[in-house]
């Protein structure tokens, strides 16, 4: 079974790297906390060091910061201050060890933990990066930088429902972030891989496994291994529903209408109500030439049980035209042209119903749709091809 490996490219904004994240710049935060150690020394200590921070001197403000901590261990906020100063100059080495300790003494500190929490991811460290986002994302749920970063985590971990979870909320925030929507495809599709195999796993000899098999062929244009895995599933479980179905469409979408009609049959056999059956089964008998009057009694069991189903709608009118009964094709037309003003067939059958009435202006401007939405799809295709073959050139 073809599995599909989720790559992931990790991306942290420039702001948080450079520390939106607060600061303990205010002196009340001095009065709060170890104040048997703020000496008025280590208050102006803590003072210069503030400002040097502020003014973009590092290297000073690192250096007076450690001197506060030499005199007030205790001191939650310079551990903080230090370690943003060491986060921003991405020493995250140091940055952990001191945002650590700072943690110690203040558990309440949820900017601290969430930039501990991208220090450990960047050193590696993802078990101990896991908890301190969580930490952070509890205290502020809409960060969107730090849910993304546990986002990378949990799919490194192959914890893909939590992590489509997390996705899905950050998606809610920002749905034209490429990157979520791109991550979380990606994640599904990981997910999807997971229980296809576990099918395999359960028994590789099953029908519904060698009806994944033949999906997966089929979704390559593999139609020759397709159609043999699902003569193998037909030979397991031949009145099983589903069994026959997977081989007509493959013969259906081949153009192999003799073959698909039969398979189509067996398939409502086992279930009668499959208006998608007795739509495709109407269509080939269409594609065929076989008998309309057939064909329009298949199309109209499918369009009984679905009544939204357009194609059969479409498929109905083509057999109503063709039996010369172009008034009572008339309102299928109109109703799949409210839900699918685009459908080229539609407006070509248009044309041929309001020639058949007399009325040939409309007829006229319904062939002119009918070109233009040709000549756009022709386009589409053409460019498509450009595009695989500009792939496989660039490959080569």
């Amino acid at each position: 079974m073809k599995m599909y490996r989720l790559r992931v490219s990790i991306h942290i904004a420039p702001h948080l790297l450079a520390v939106g994240l607060f600061v303990f710049l205010a002196t009340a935060a001095l009065a709060r906390q170890a104040n048997d150690e703020v000496t008025p020394k280590v208050r102006q200590l803590f003072e210069q060091a503030k400002a040097a921070q502020q003014n973009g001197d590092s290297v000073s403000a690192i250096e007076k910061y450690r001197t506060v901590i030499e005199l007030a261990p205790h001191l939650a906020a310079a551990y903080h201050n230090l370690g943003t100063l060491y986060f921003d100059g991405h020493d995250f080495n140091h940055a952990a060890e001191v945002l650590e300790r700072g943690l110690e003494l203040d558990p309440d500190l949820p900017s601290a933990s969430a930039m501990l929490g991208v220090c450990y991811f960047r050193l590696g460290l993802n078990e101990k990066a896991e908890p301190r986002l969580r930490a952070a994302l509890r205290a502020n749920p809409a960060d969107d930088n730090v849910e993304m970063i546990l986002v990378n985590i949990l799919i490194s971990e192959r914890e893909y429902g939590e992590a489509a979870s997390f996705l899905n909320n950050f998606l809610e925030r920002n749905p034209k972030s490429q990157d979520g929507w791109y991550l979380l495809g990606k994640t599904y599709l990981q997910m999807s891989n997971e229980a296809l195999a576990k099918v395999d796993e359960i028994d590789p000899n099953s029908a519904v496994a060698h009806e994944i098999a033949g999906e997966i062929d089929e979704s390559n244009h593999d139609y020759d291994s397709a159609l043999l895995e699902y003569k193998k599933a037909i030979d397991i479980g031949p009145h099983q529903p589903g069994t026959h179905m997977h081989m007509a469409n493959a013969y259906w979408l081949i153009g192999k209408w003799e073959s698909a009609q039969s398979e189509f049959r067996a398939e409502l056999a086992s279930d009668q109500n499959n208006c998608t059956a007795h739509w495709k089964l109407a269509n080939a008998m269409l594609e065929a030439s076989d008998s309309t009057e057939d064909a329009l009694h298949e199309l109209n069991l499918s369009i009984d049980r679905c009544p939204t189903l357009m194609q059969a709608r479409v498929d109905r009118a083509r057999a109503l035209i063709r039996l010369g009964r172009q008034g009572d094709a008339l309102p299928d037309l109109l109703m799949v042209e409210k839900v699918n003003p685009s459908e080229p067939t539609l407006h070509f059958l248009l044309a041929s119903v309001y020639k058949a009435q007399g009325k040939t202006t409309e007829a006229l401007q319904e062939m002119r749709t009918y070109g233009e939405l040709q000549r756009q799809a022709s386009e589409a295709v053409a460019a498509e091809a450009n595009g695989v073959k500009a792939i496989k050139n660039d490959a080569h």
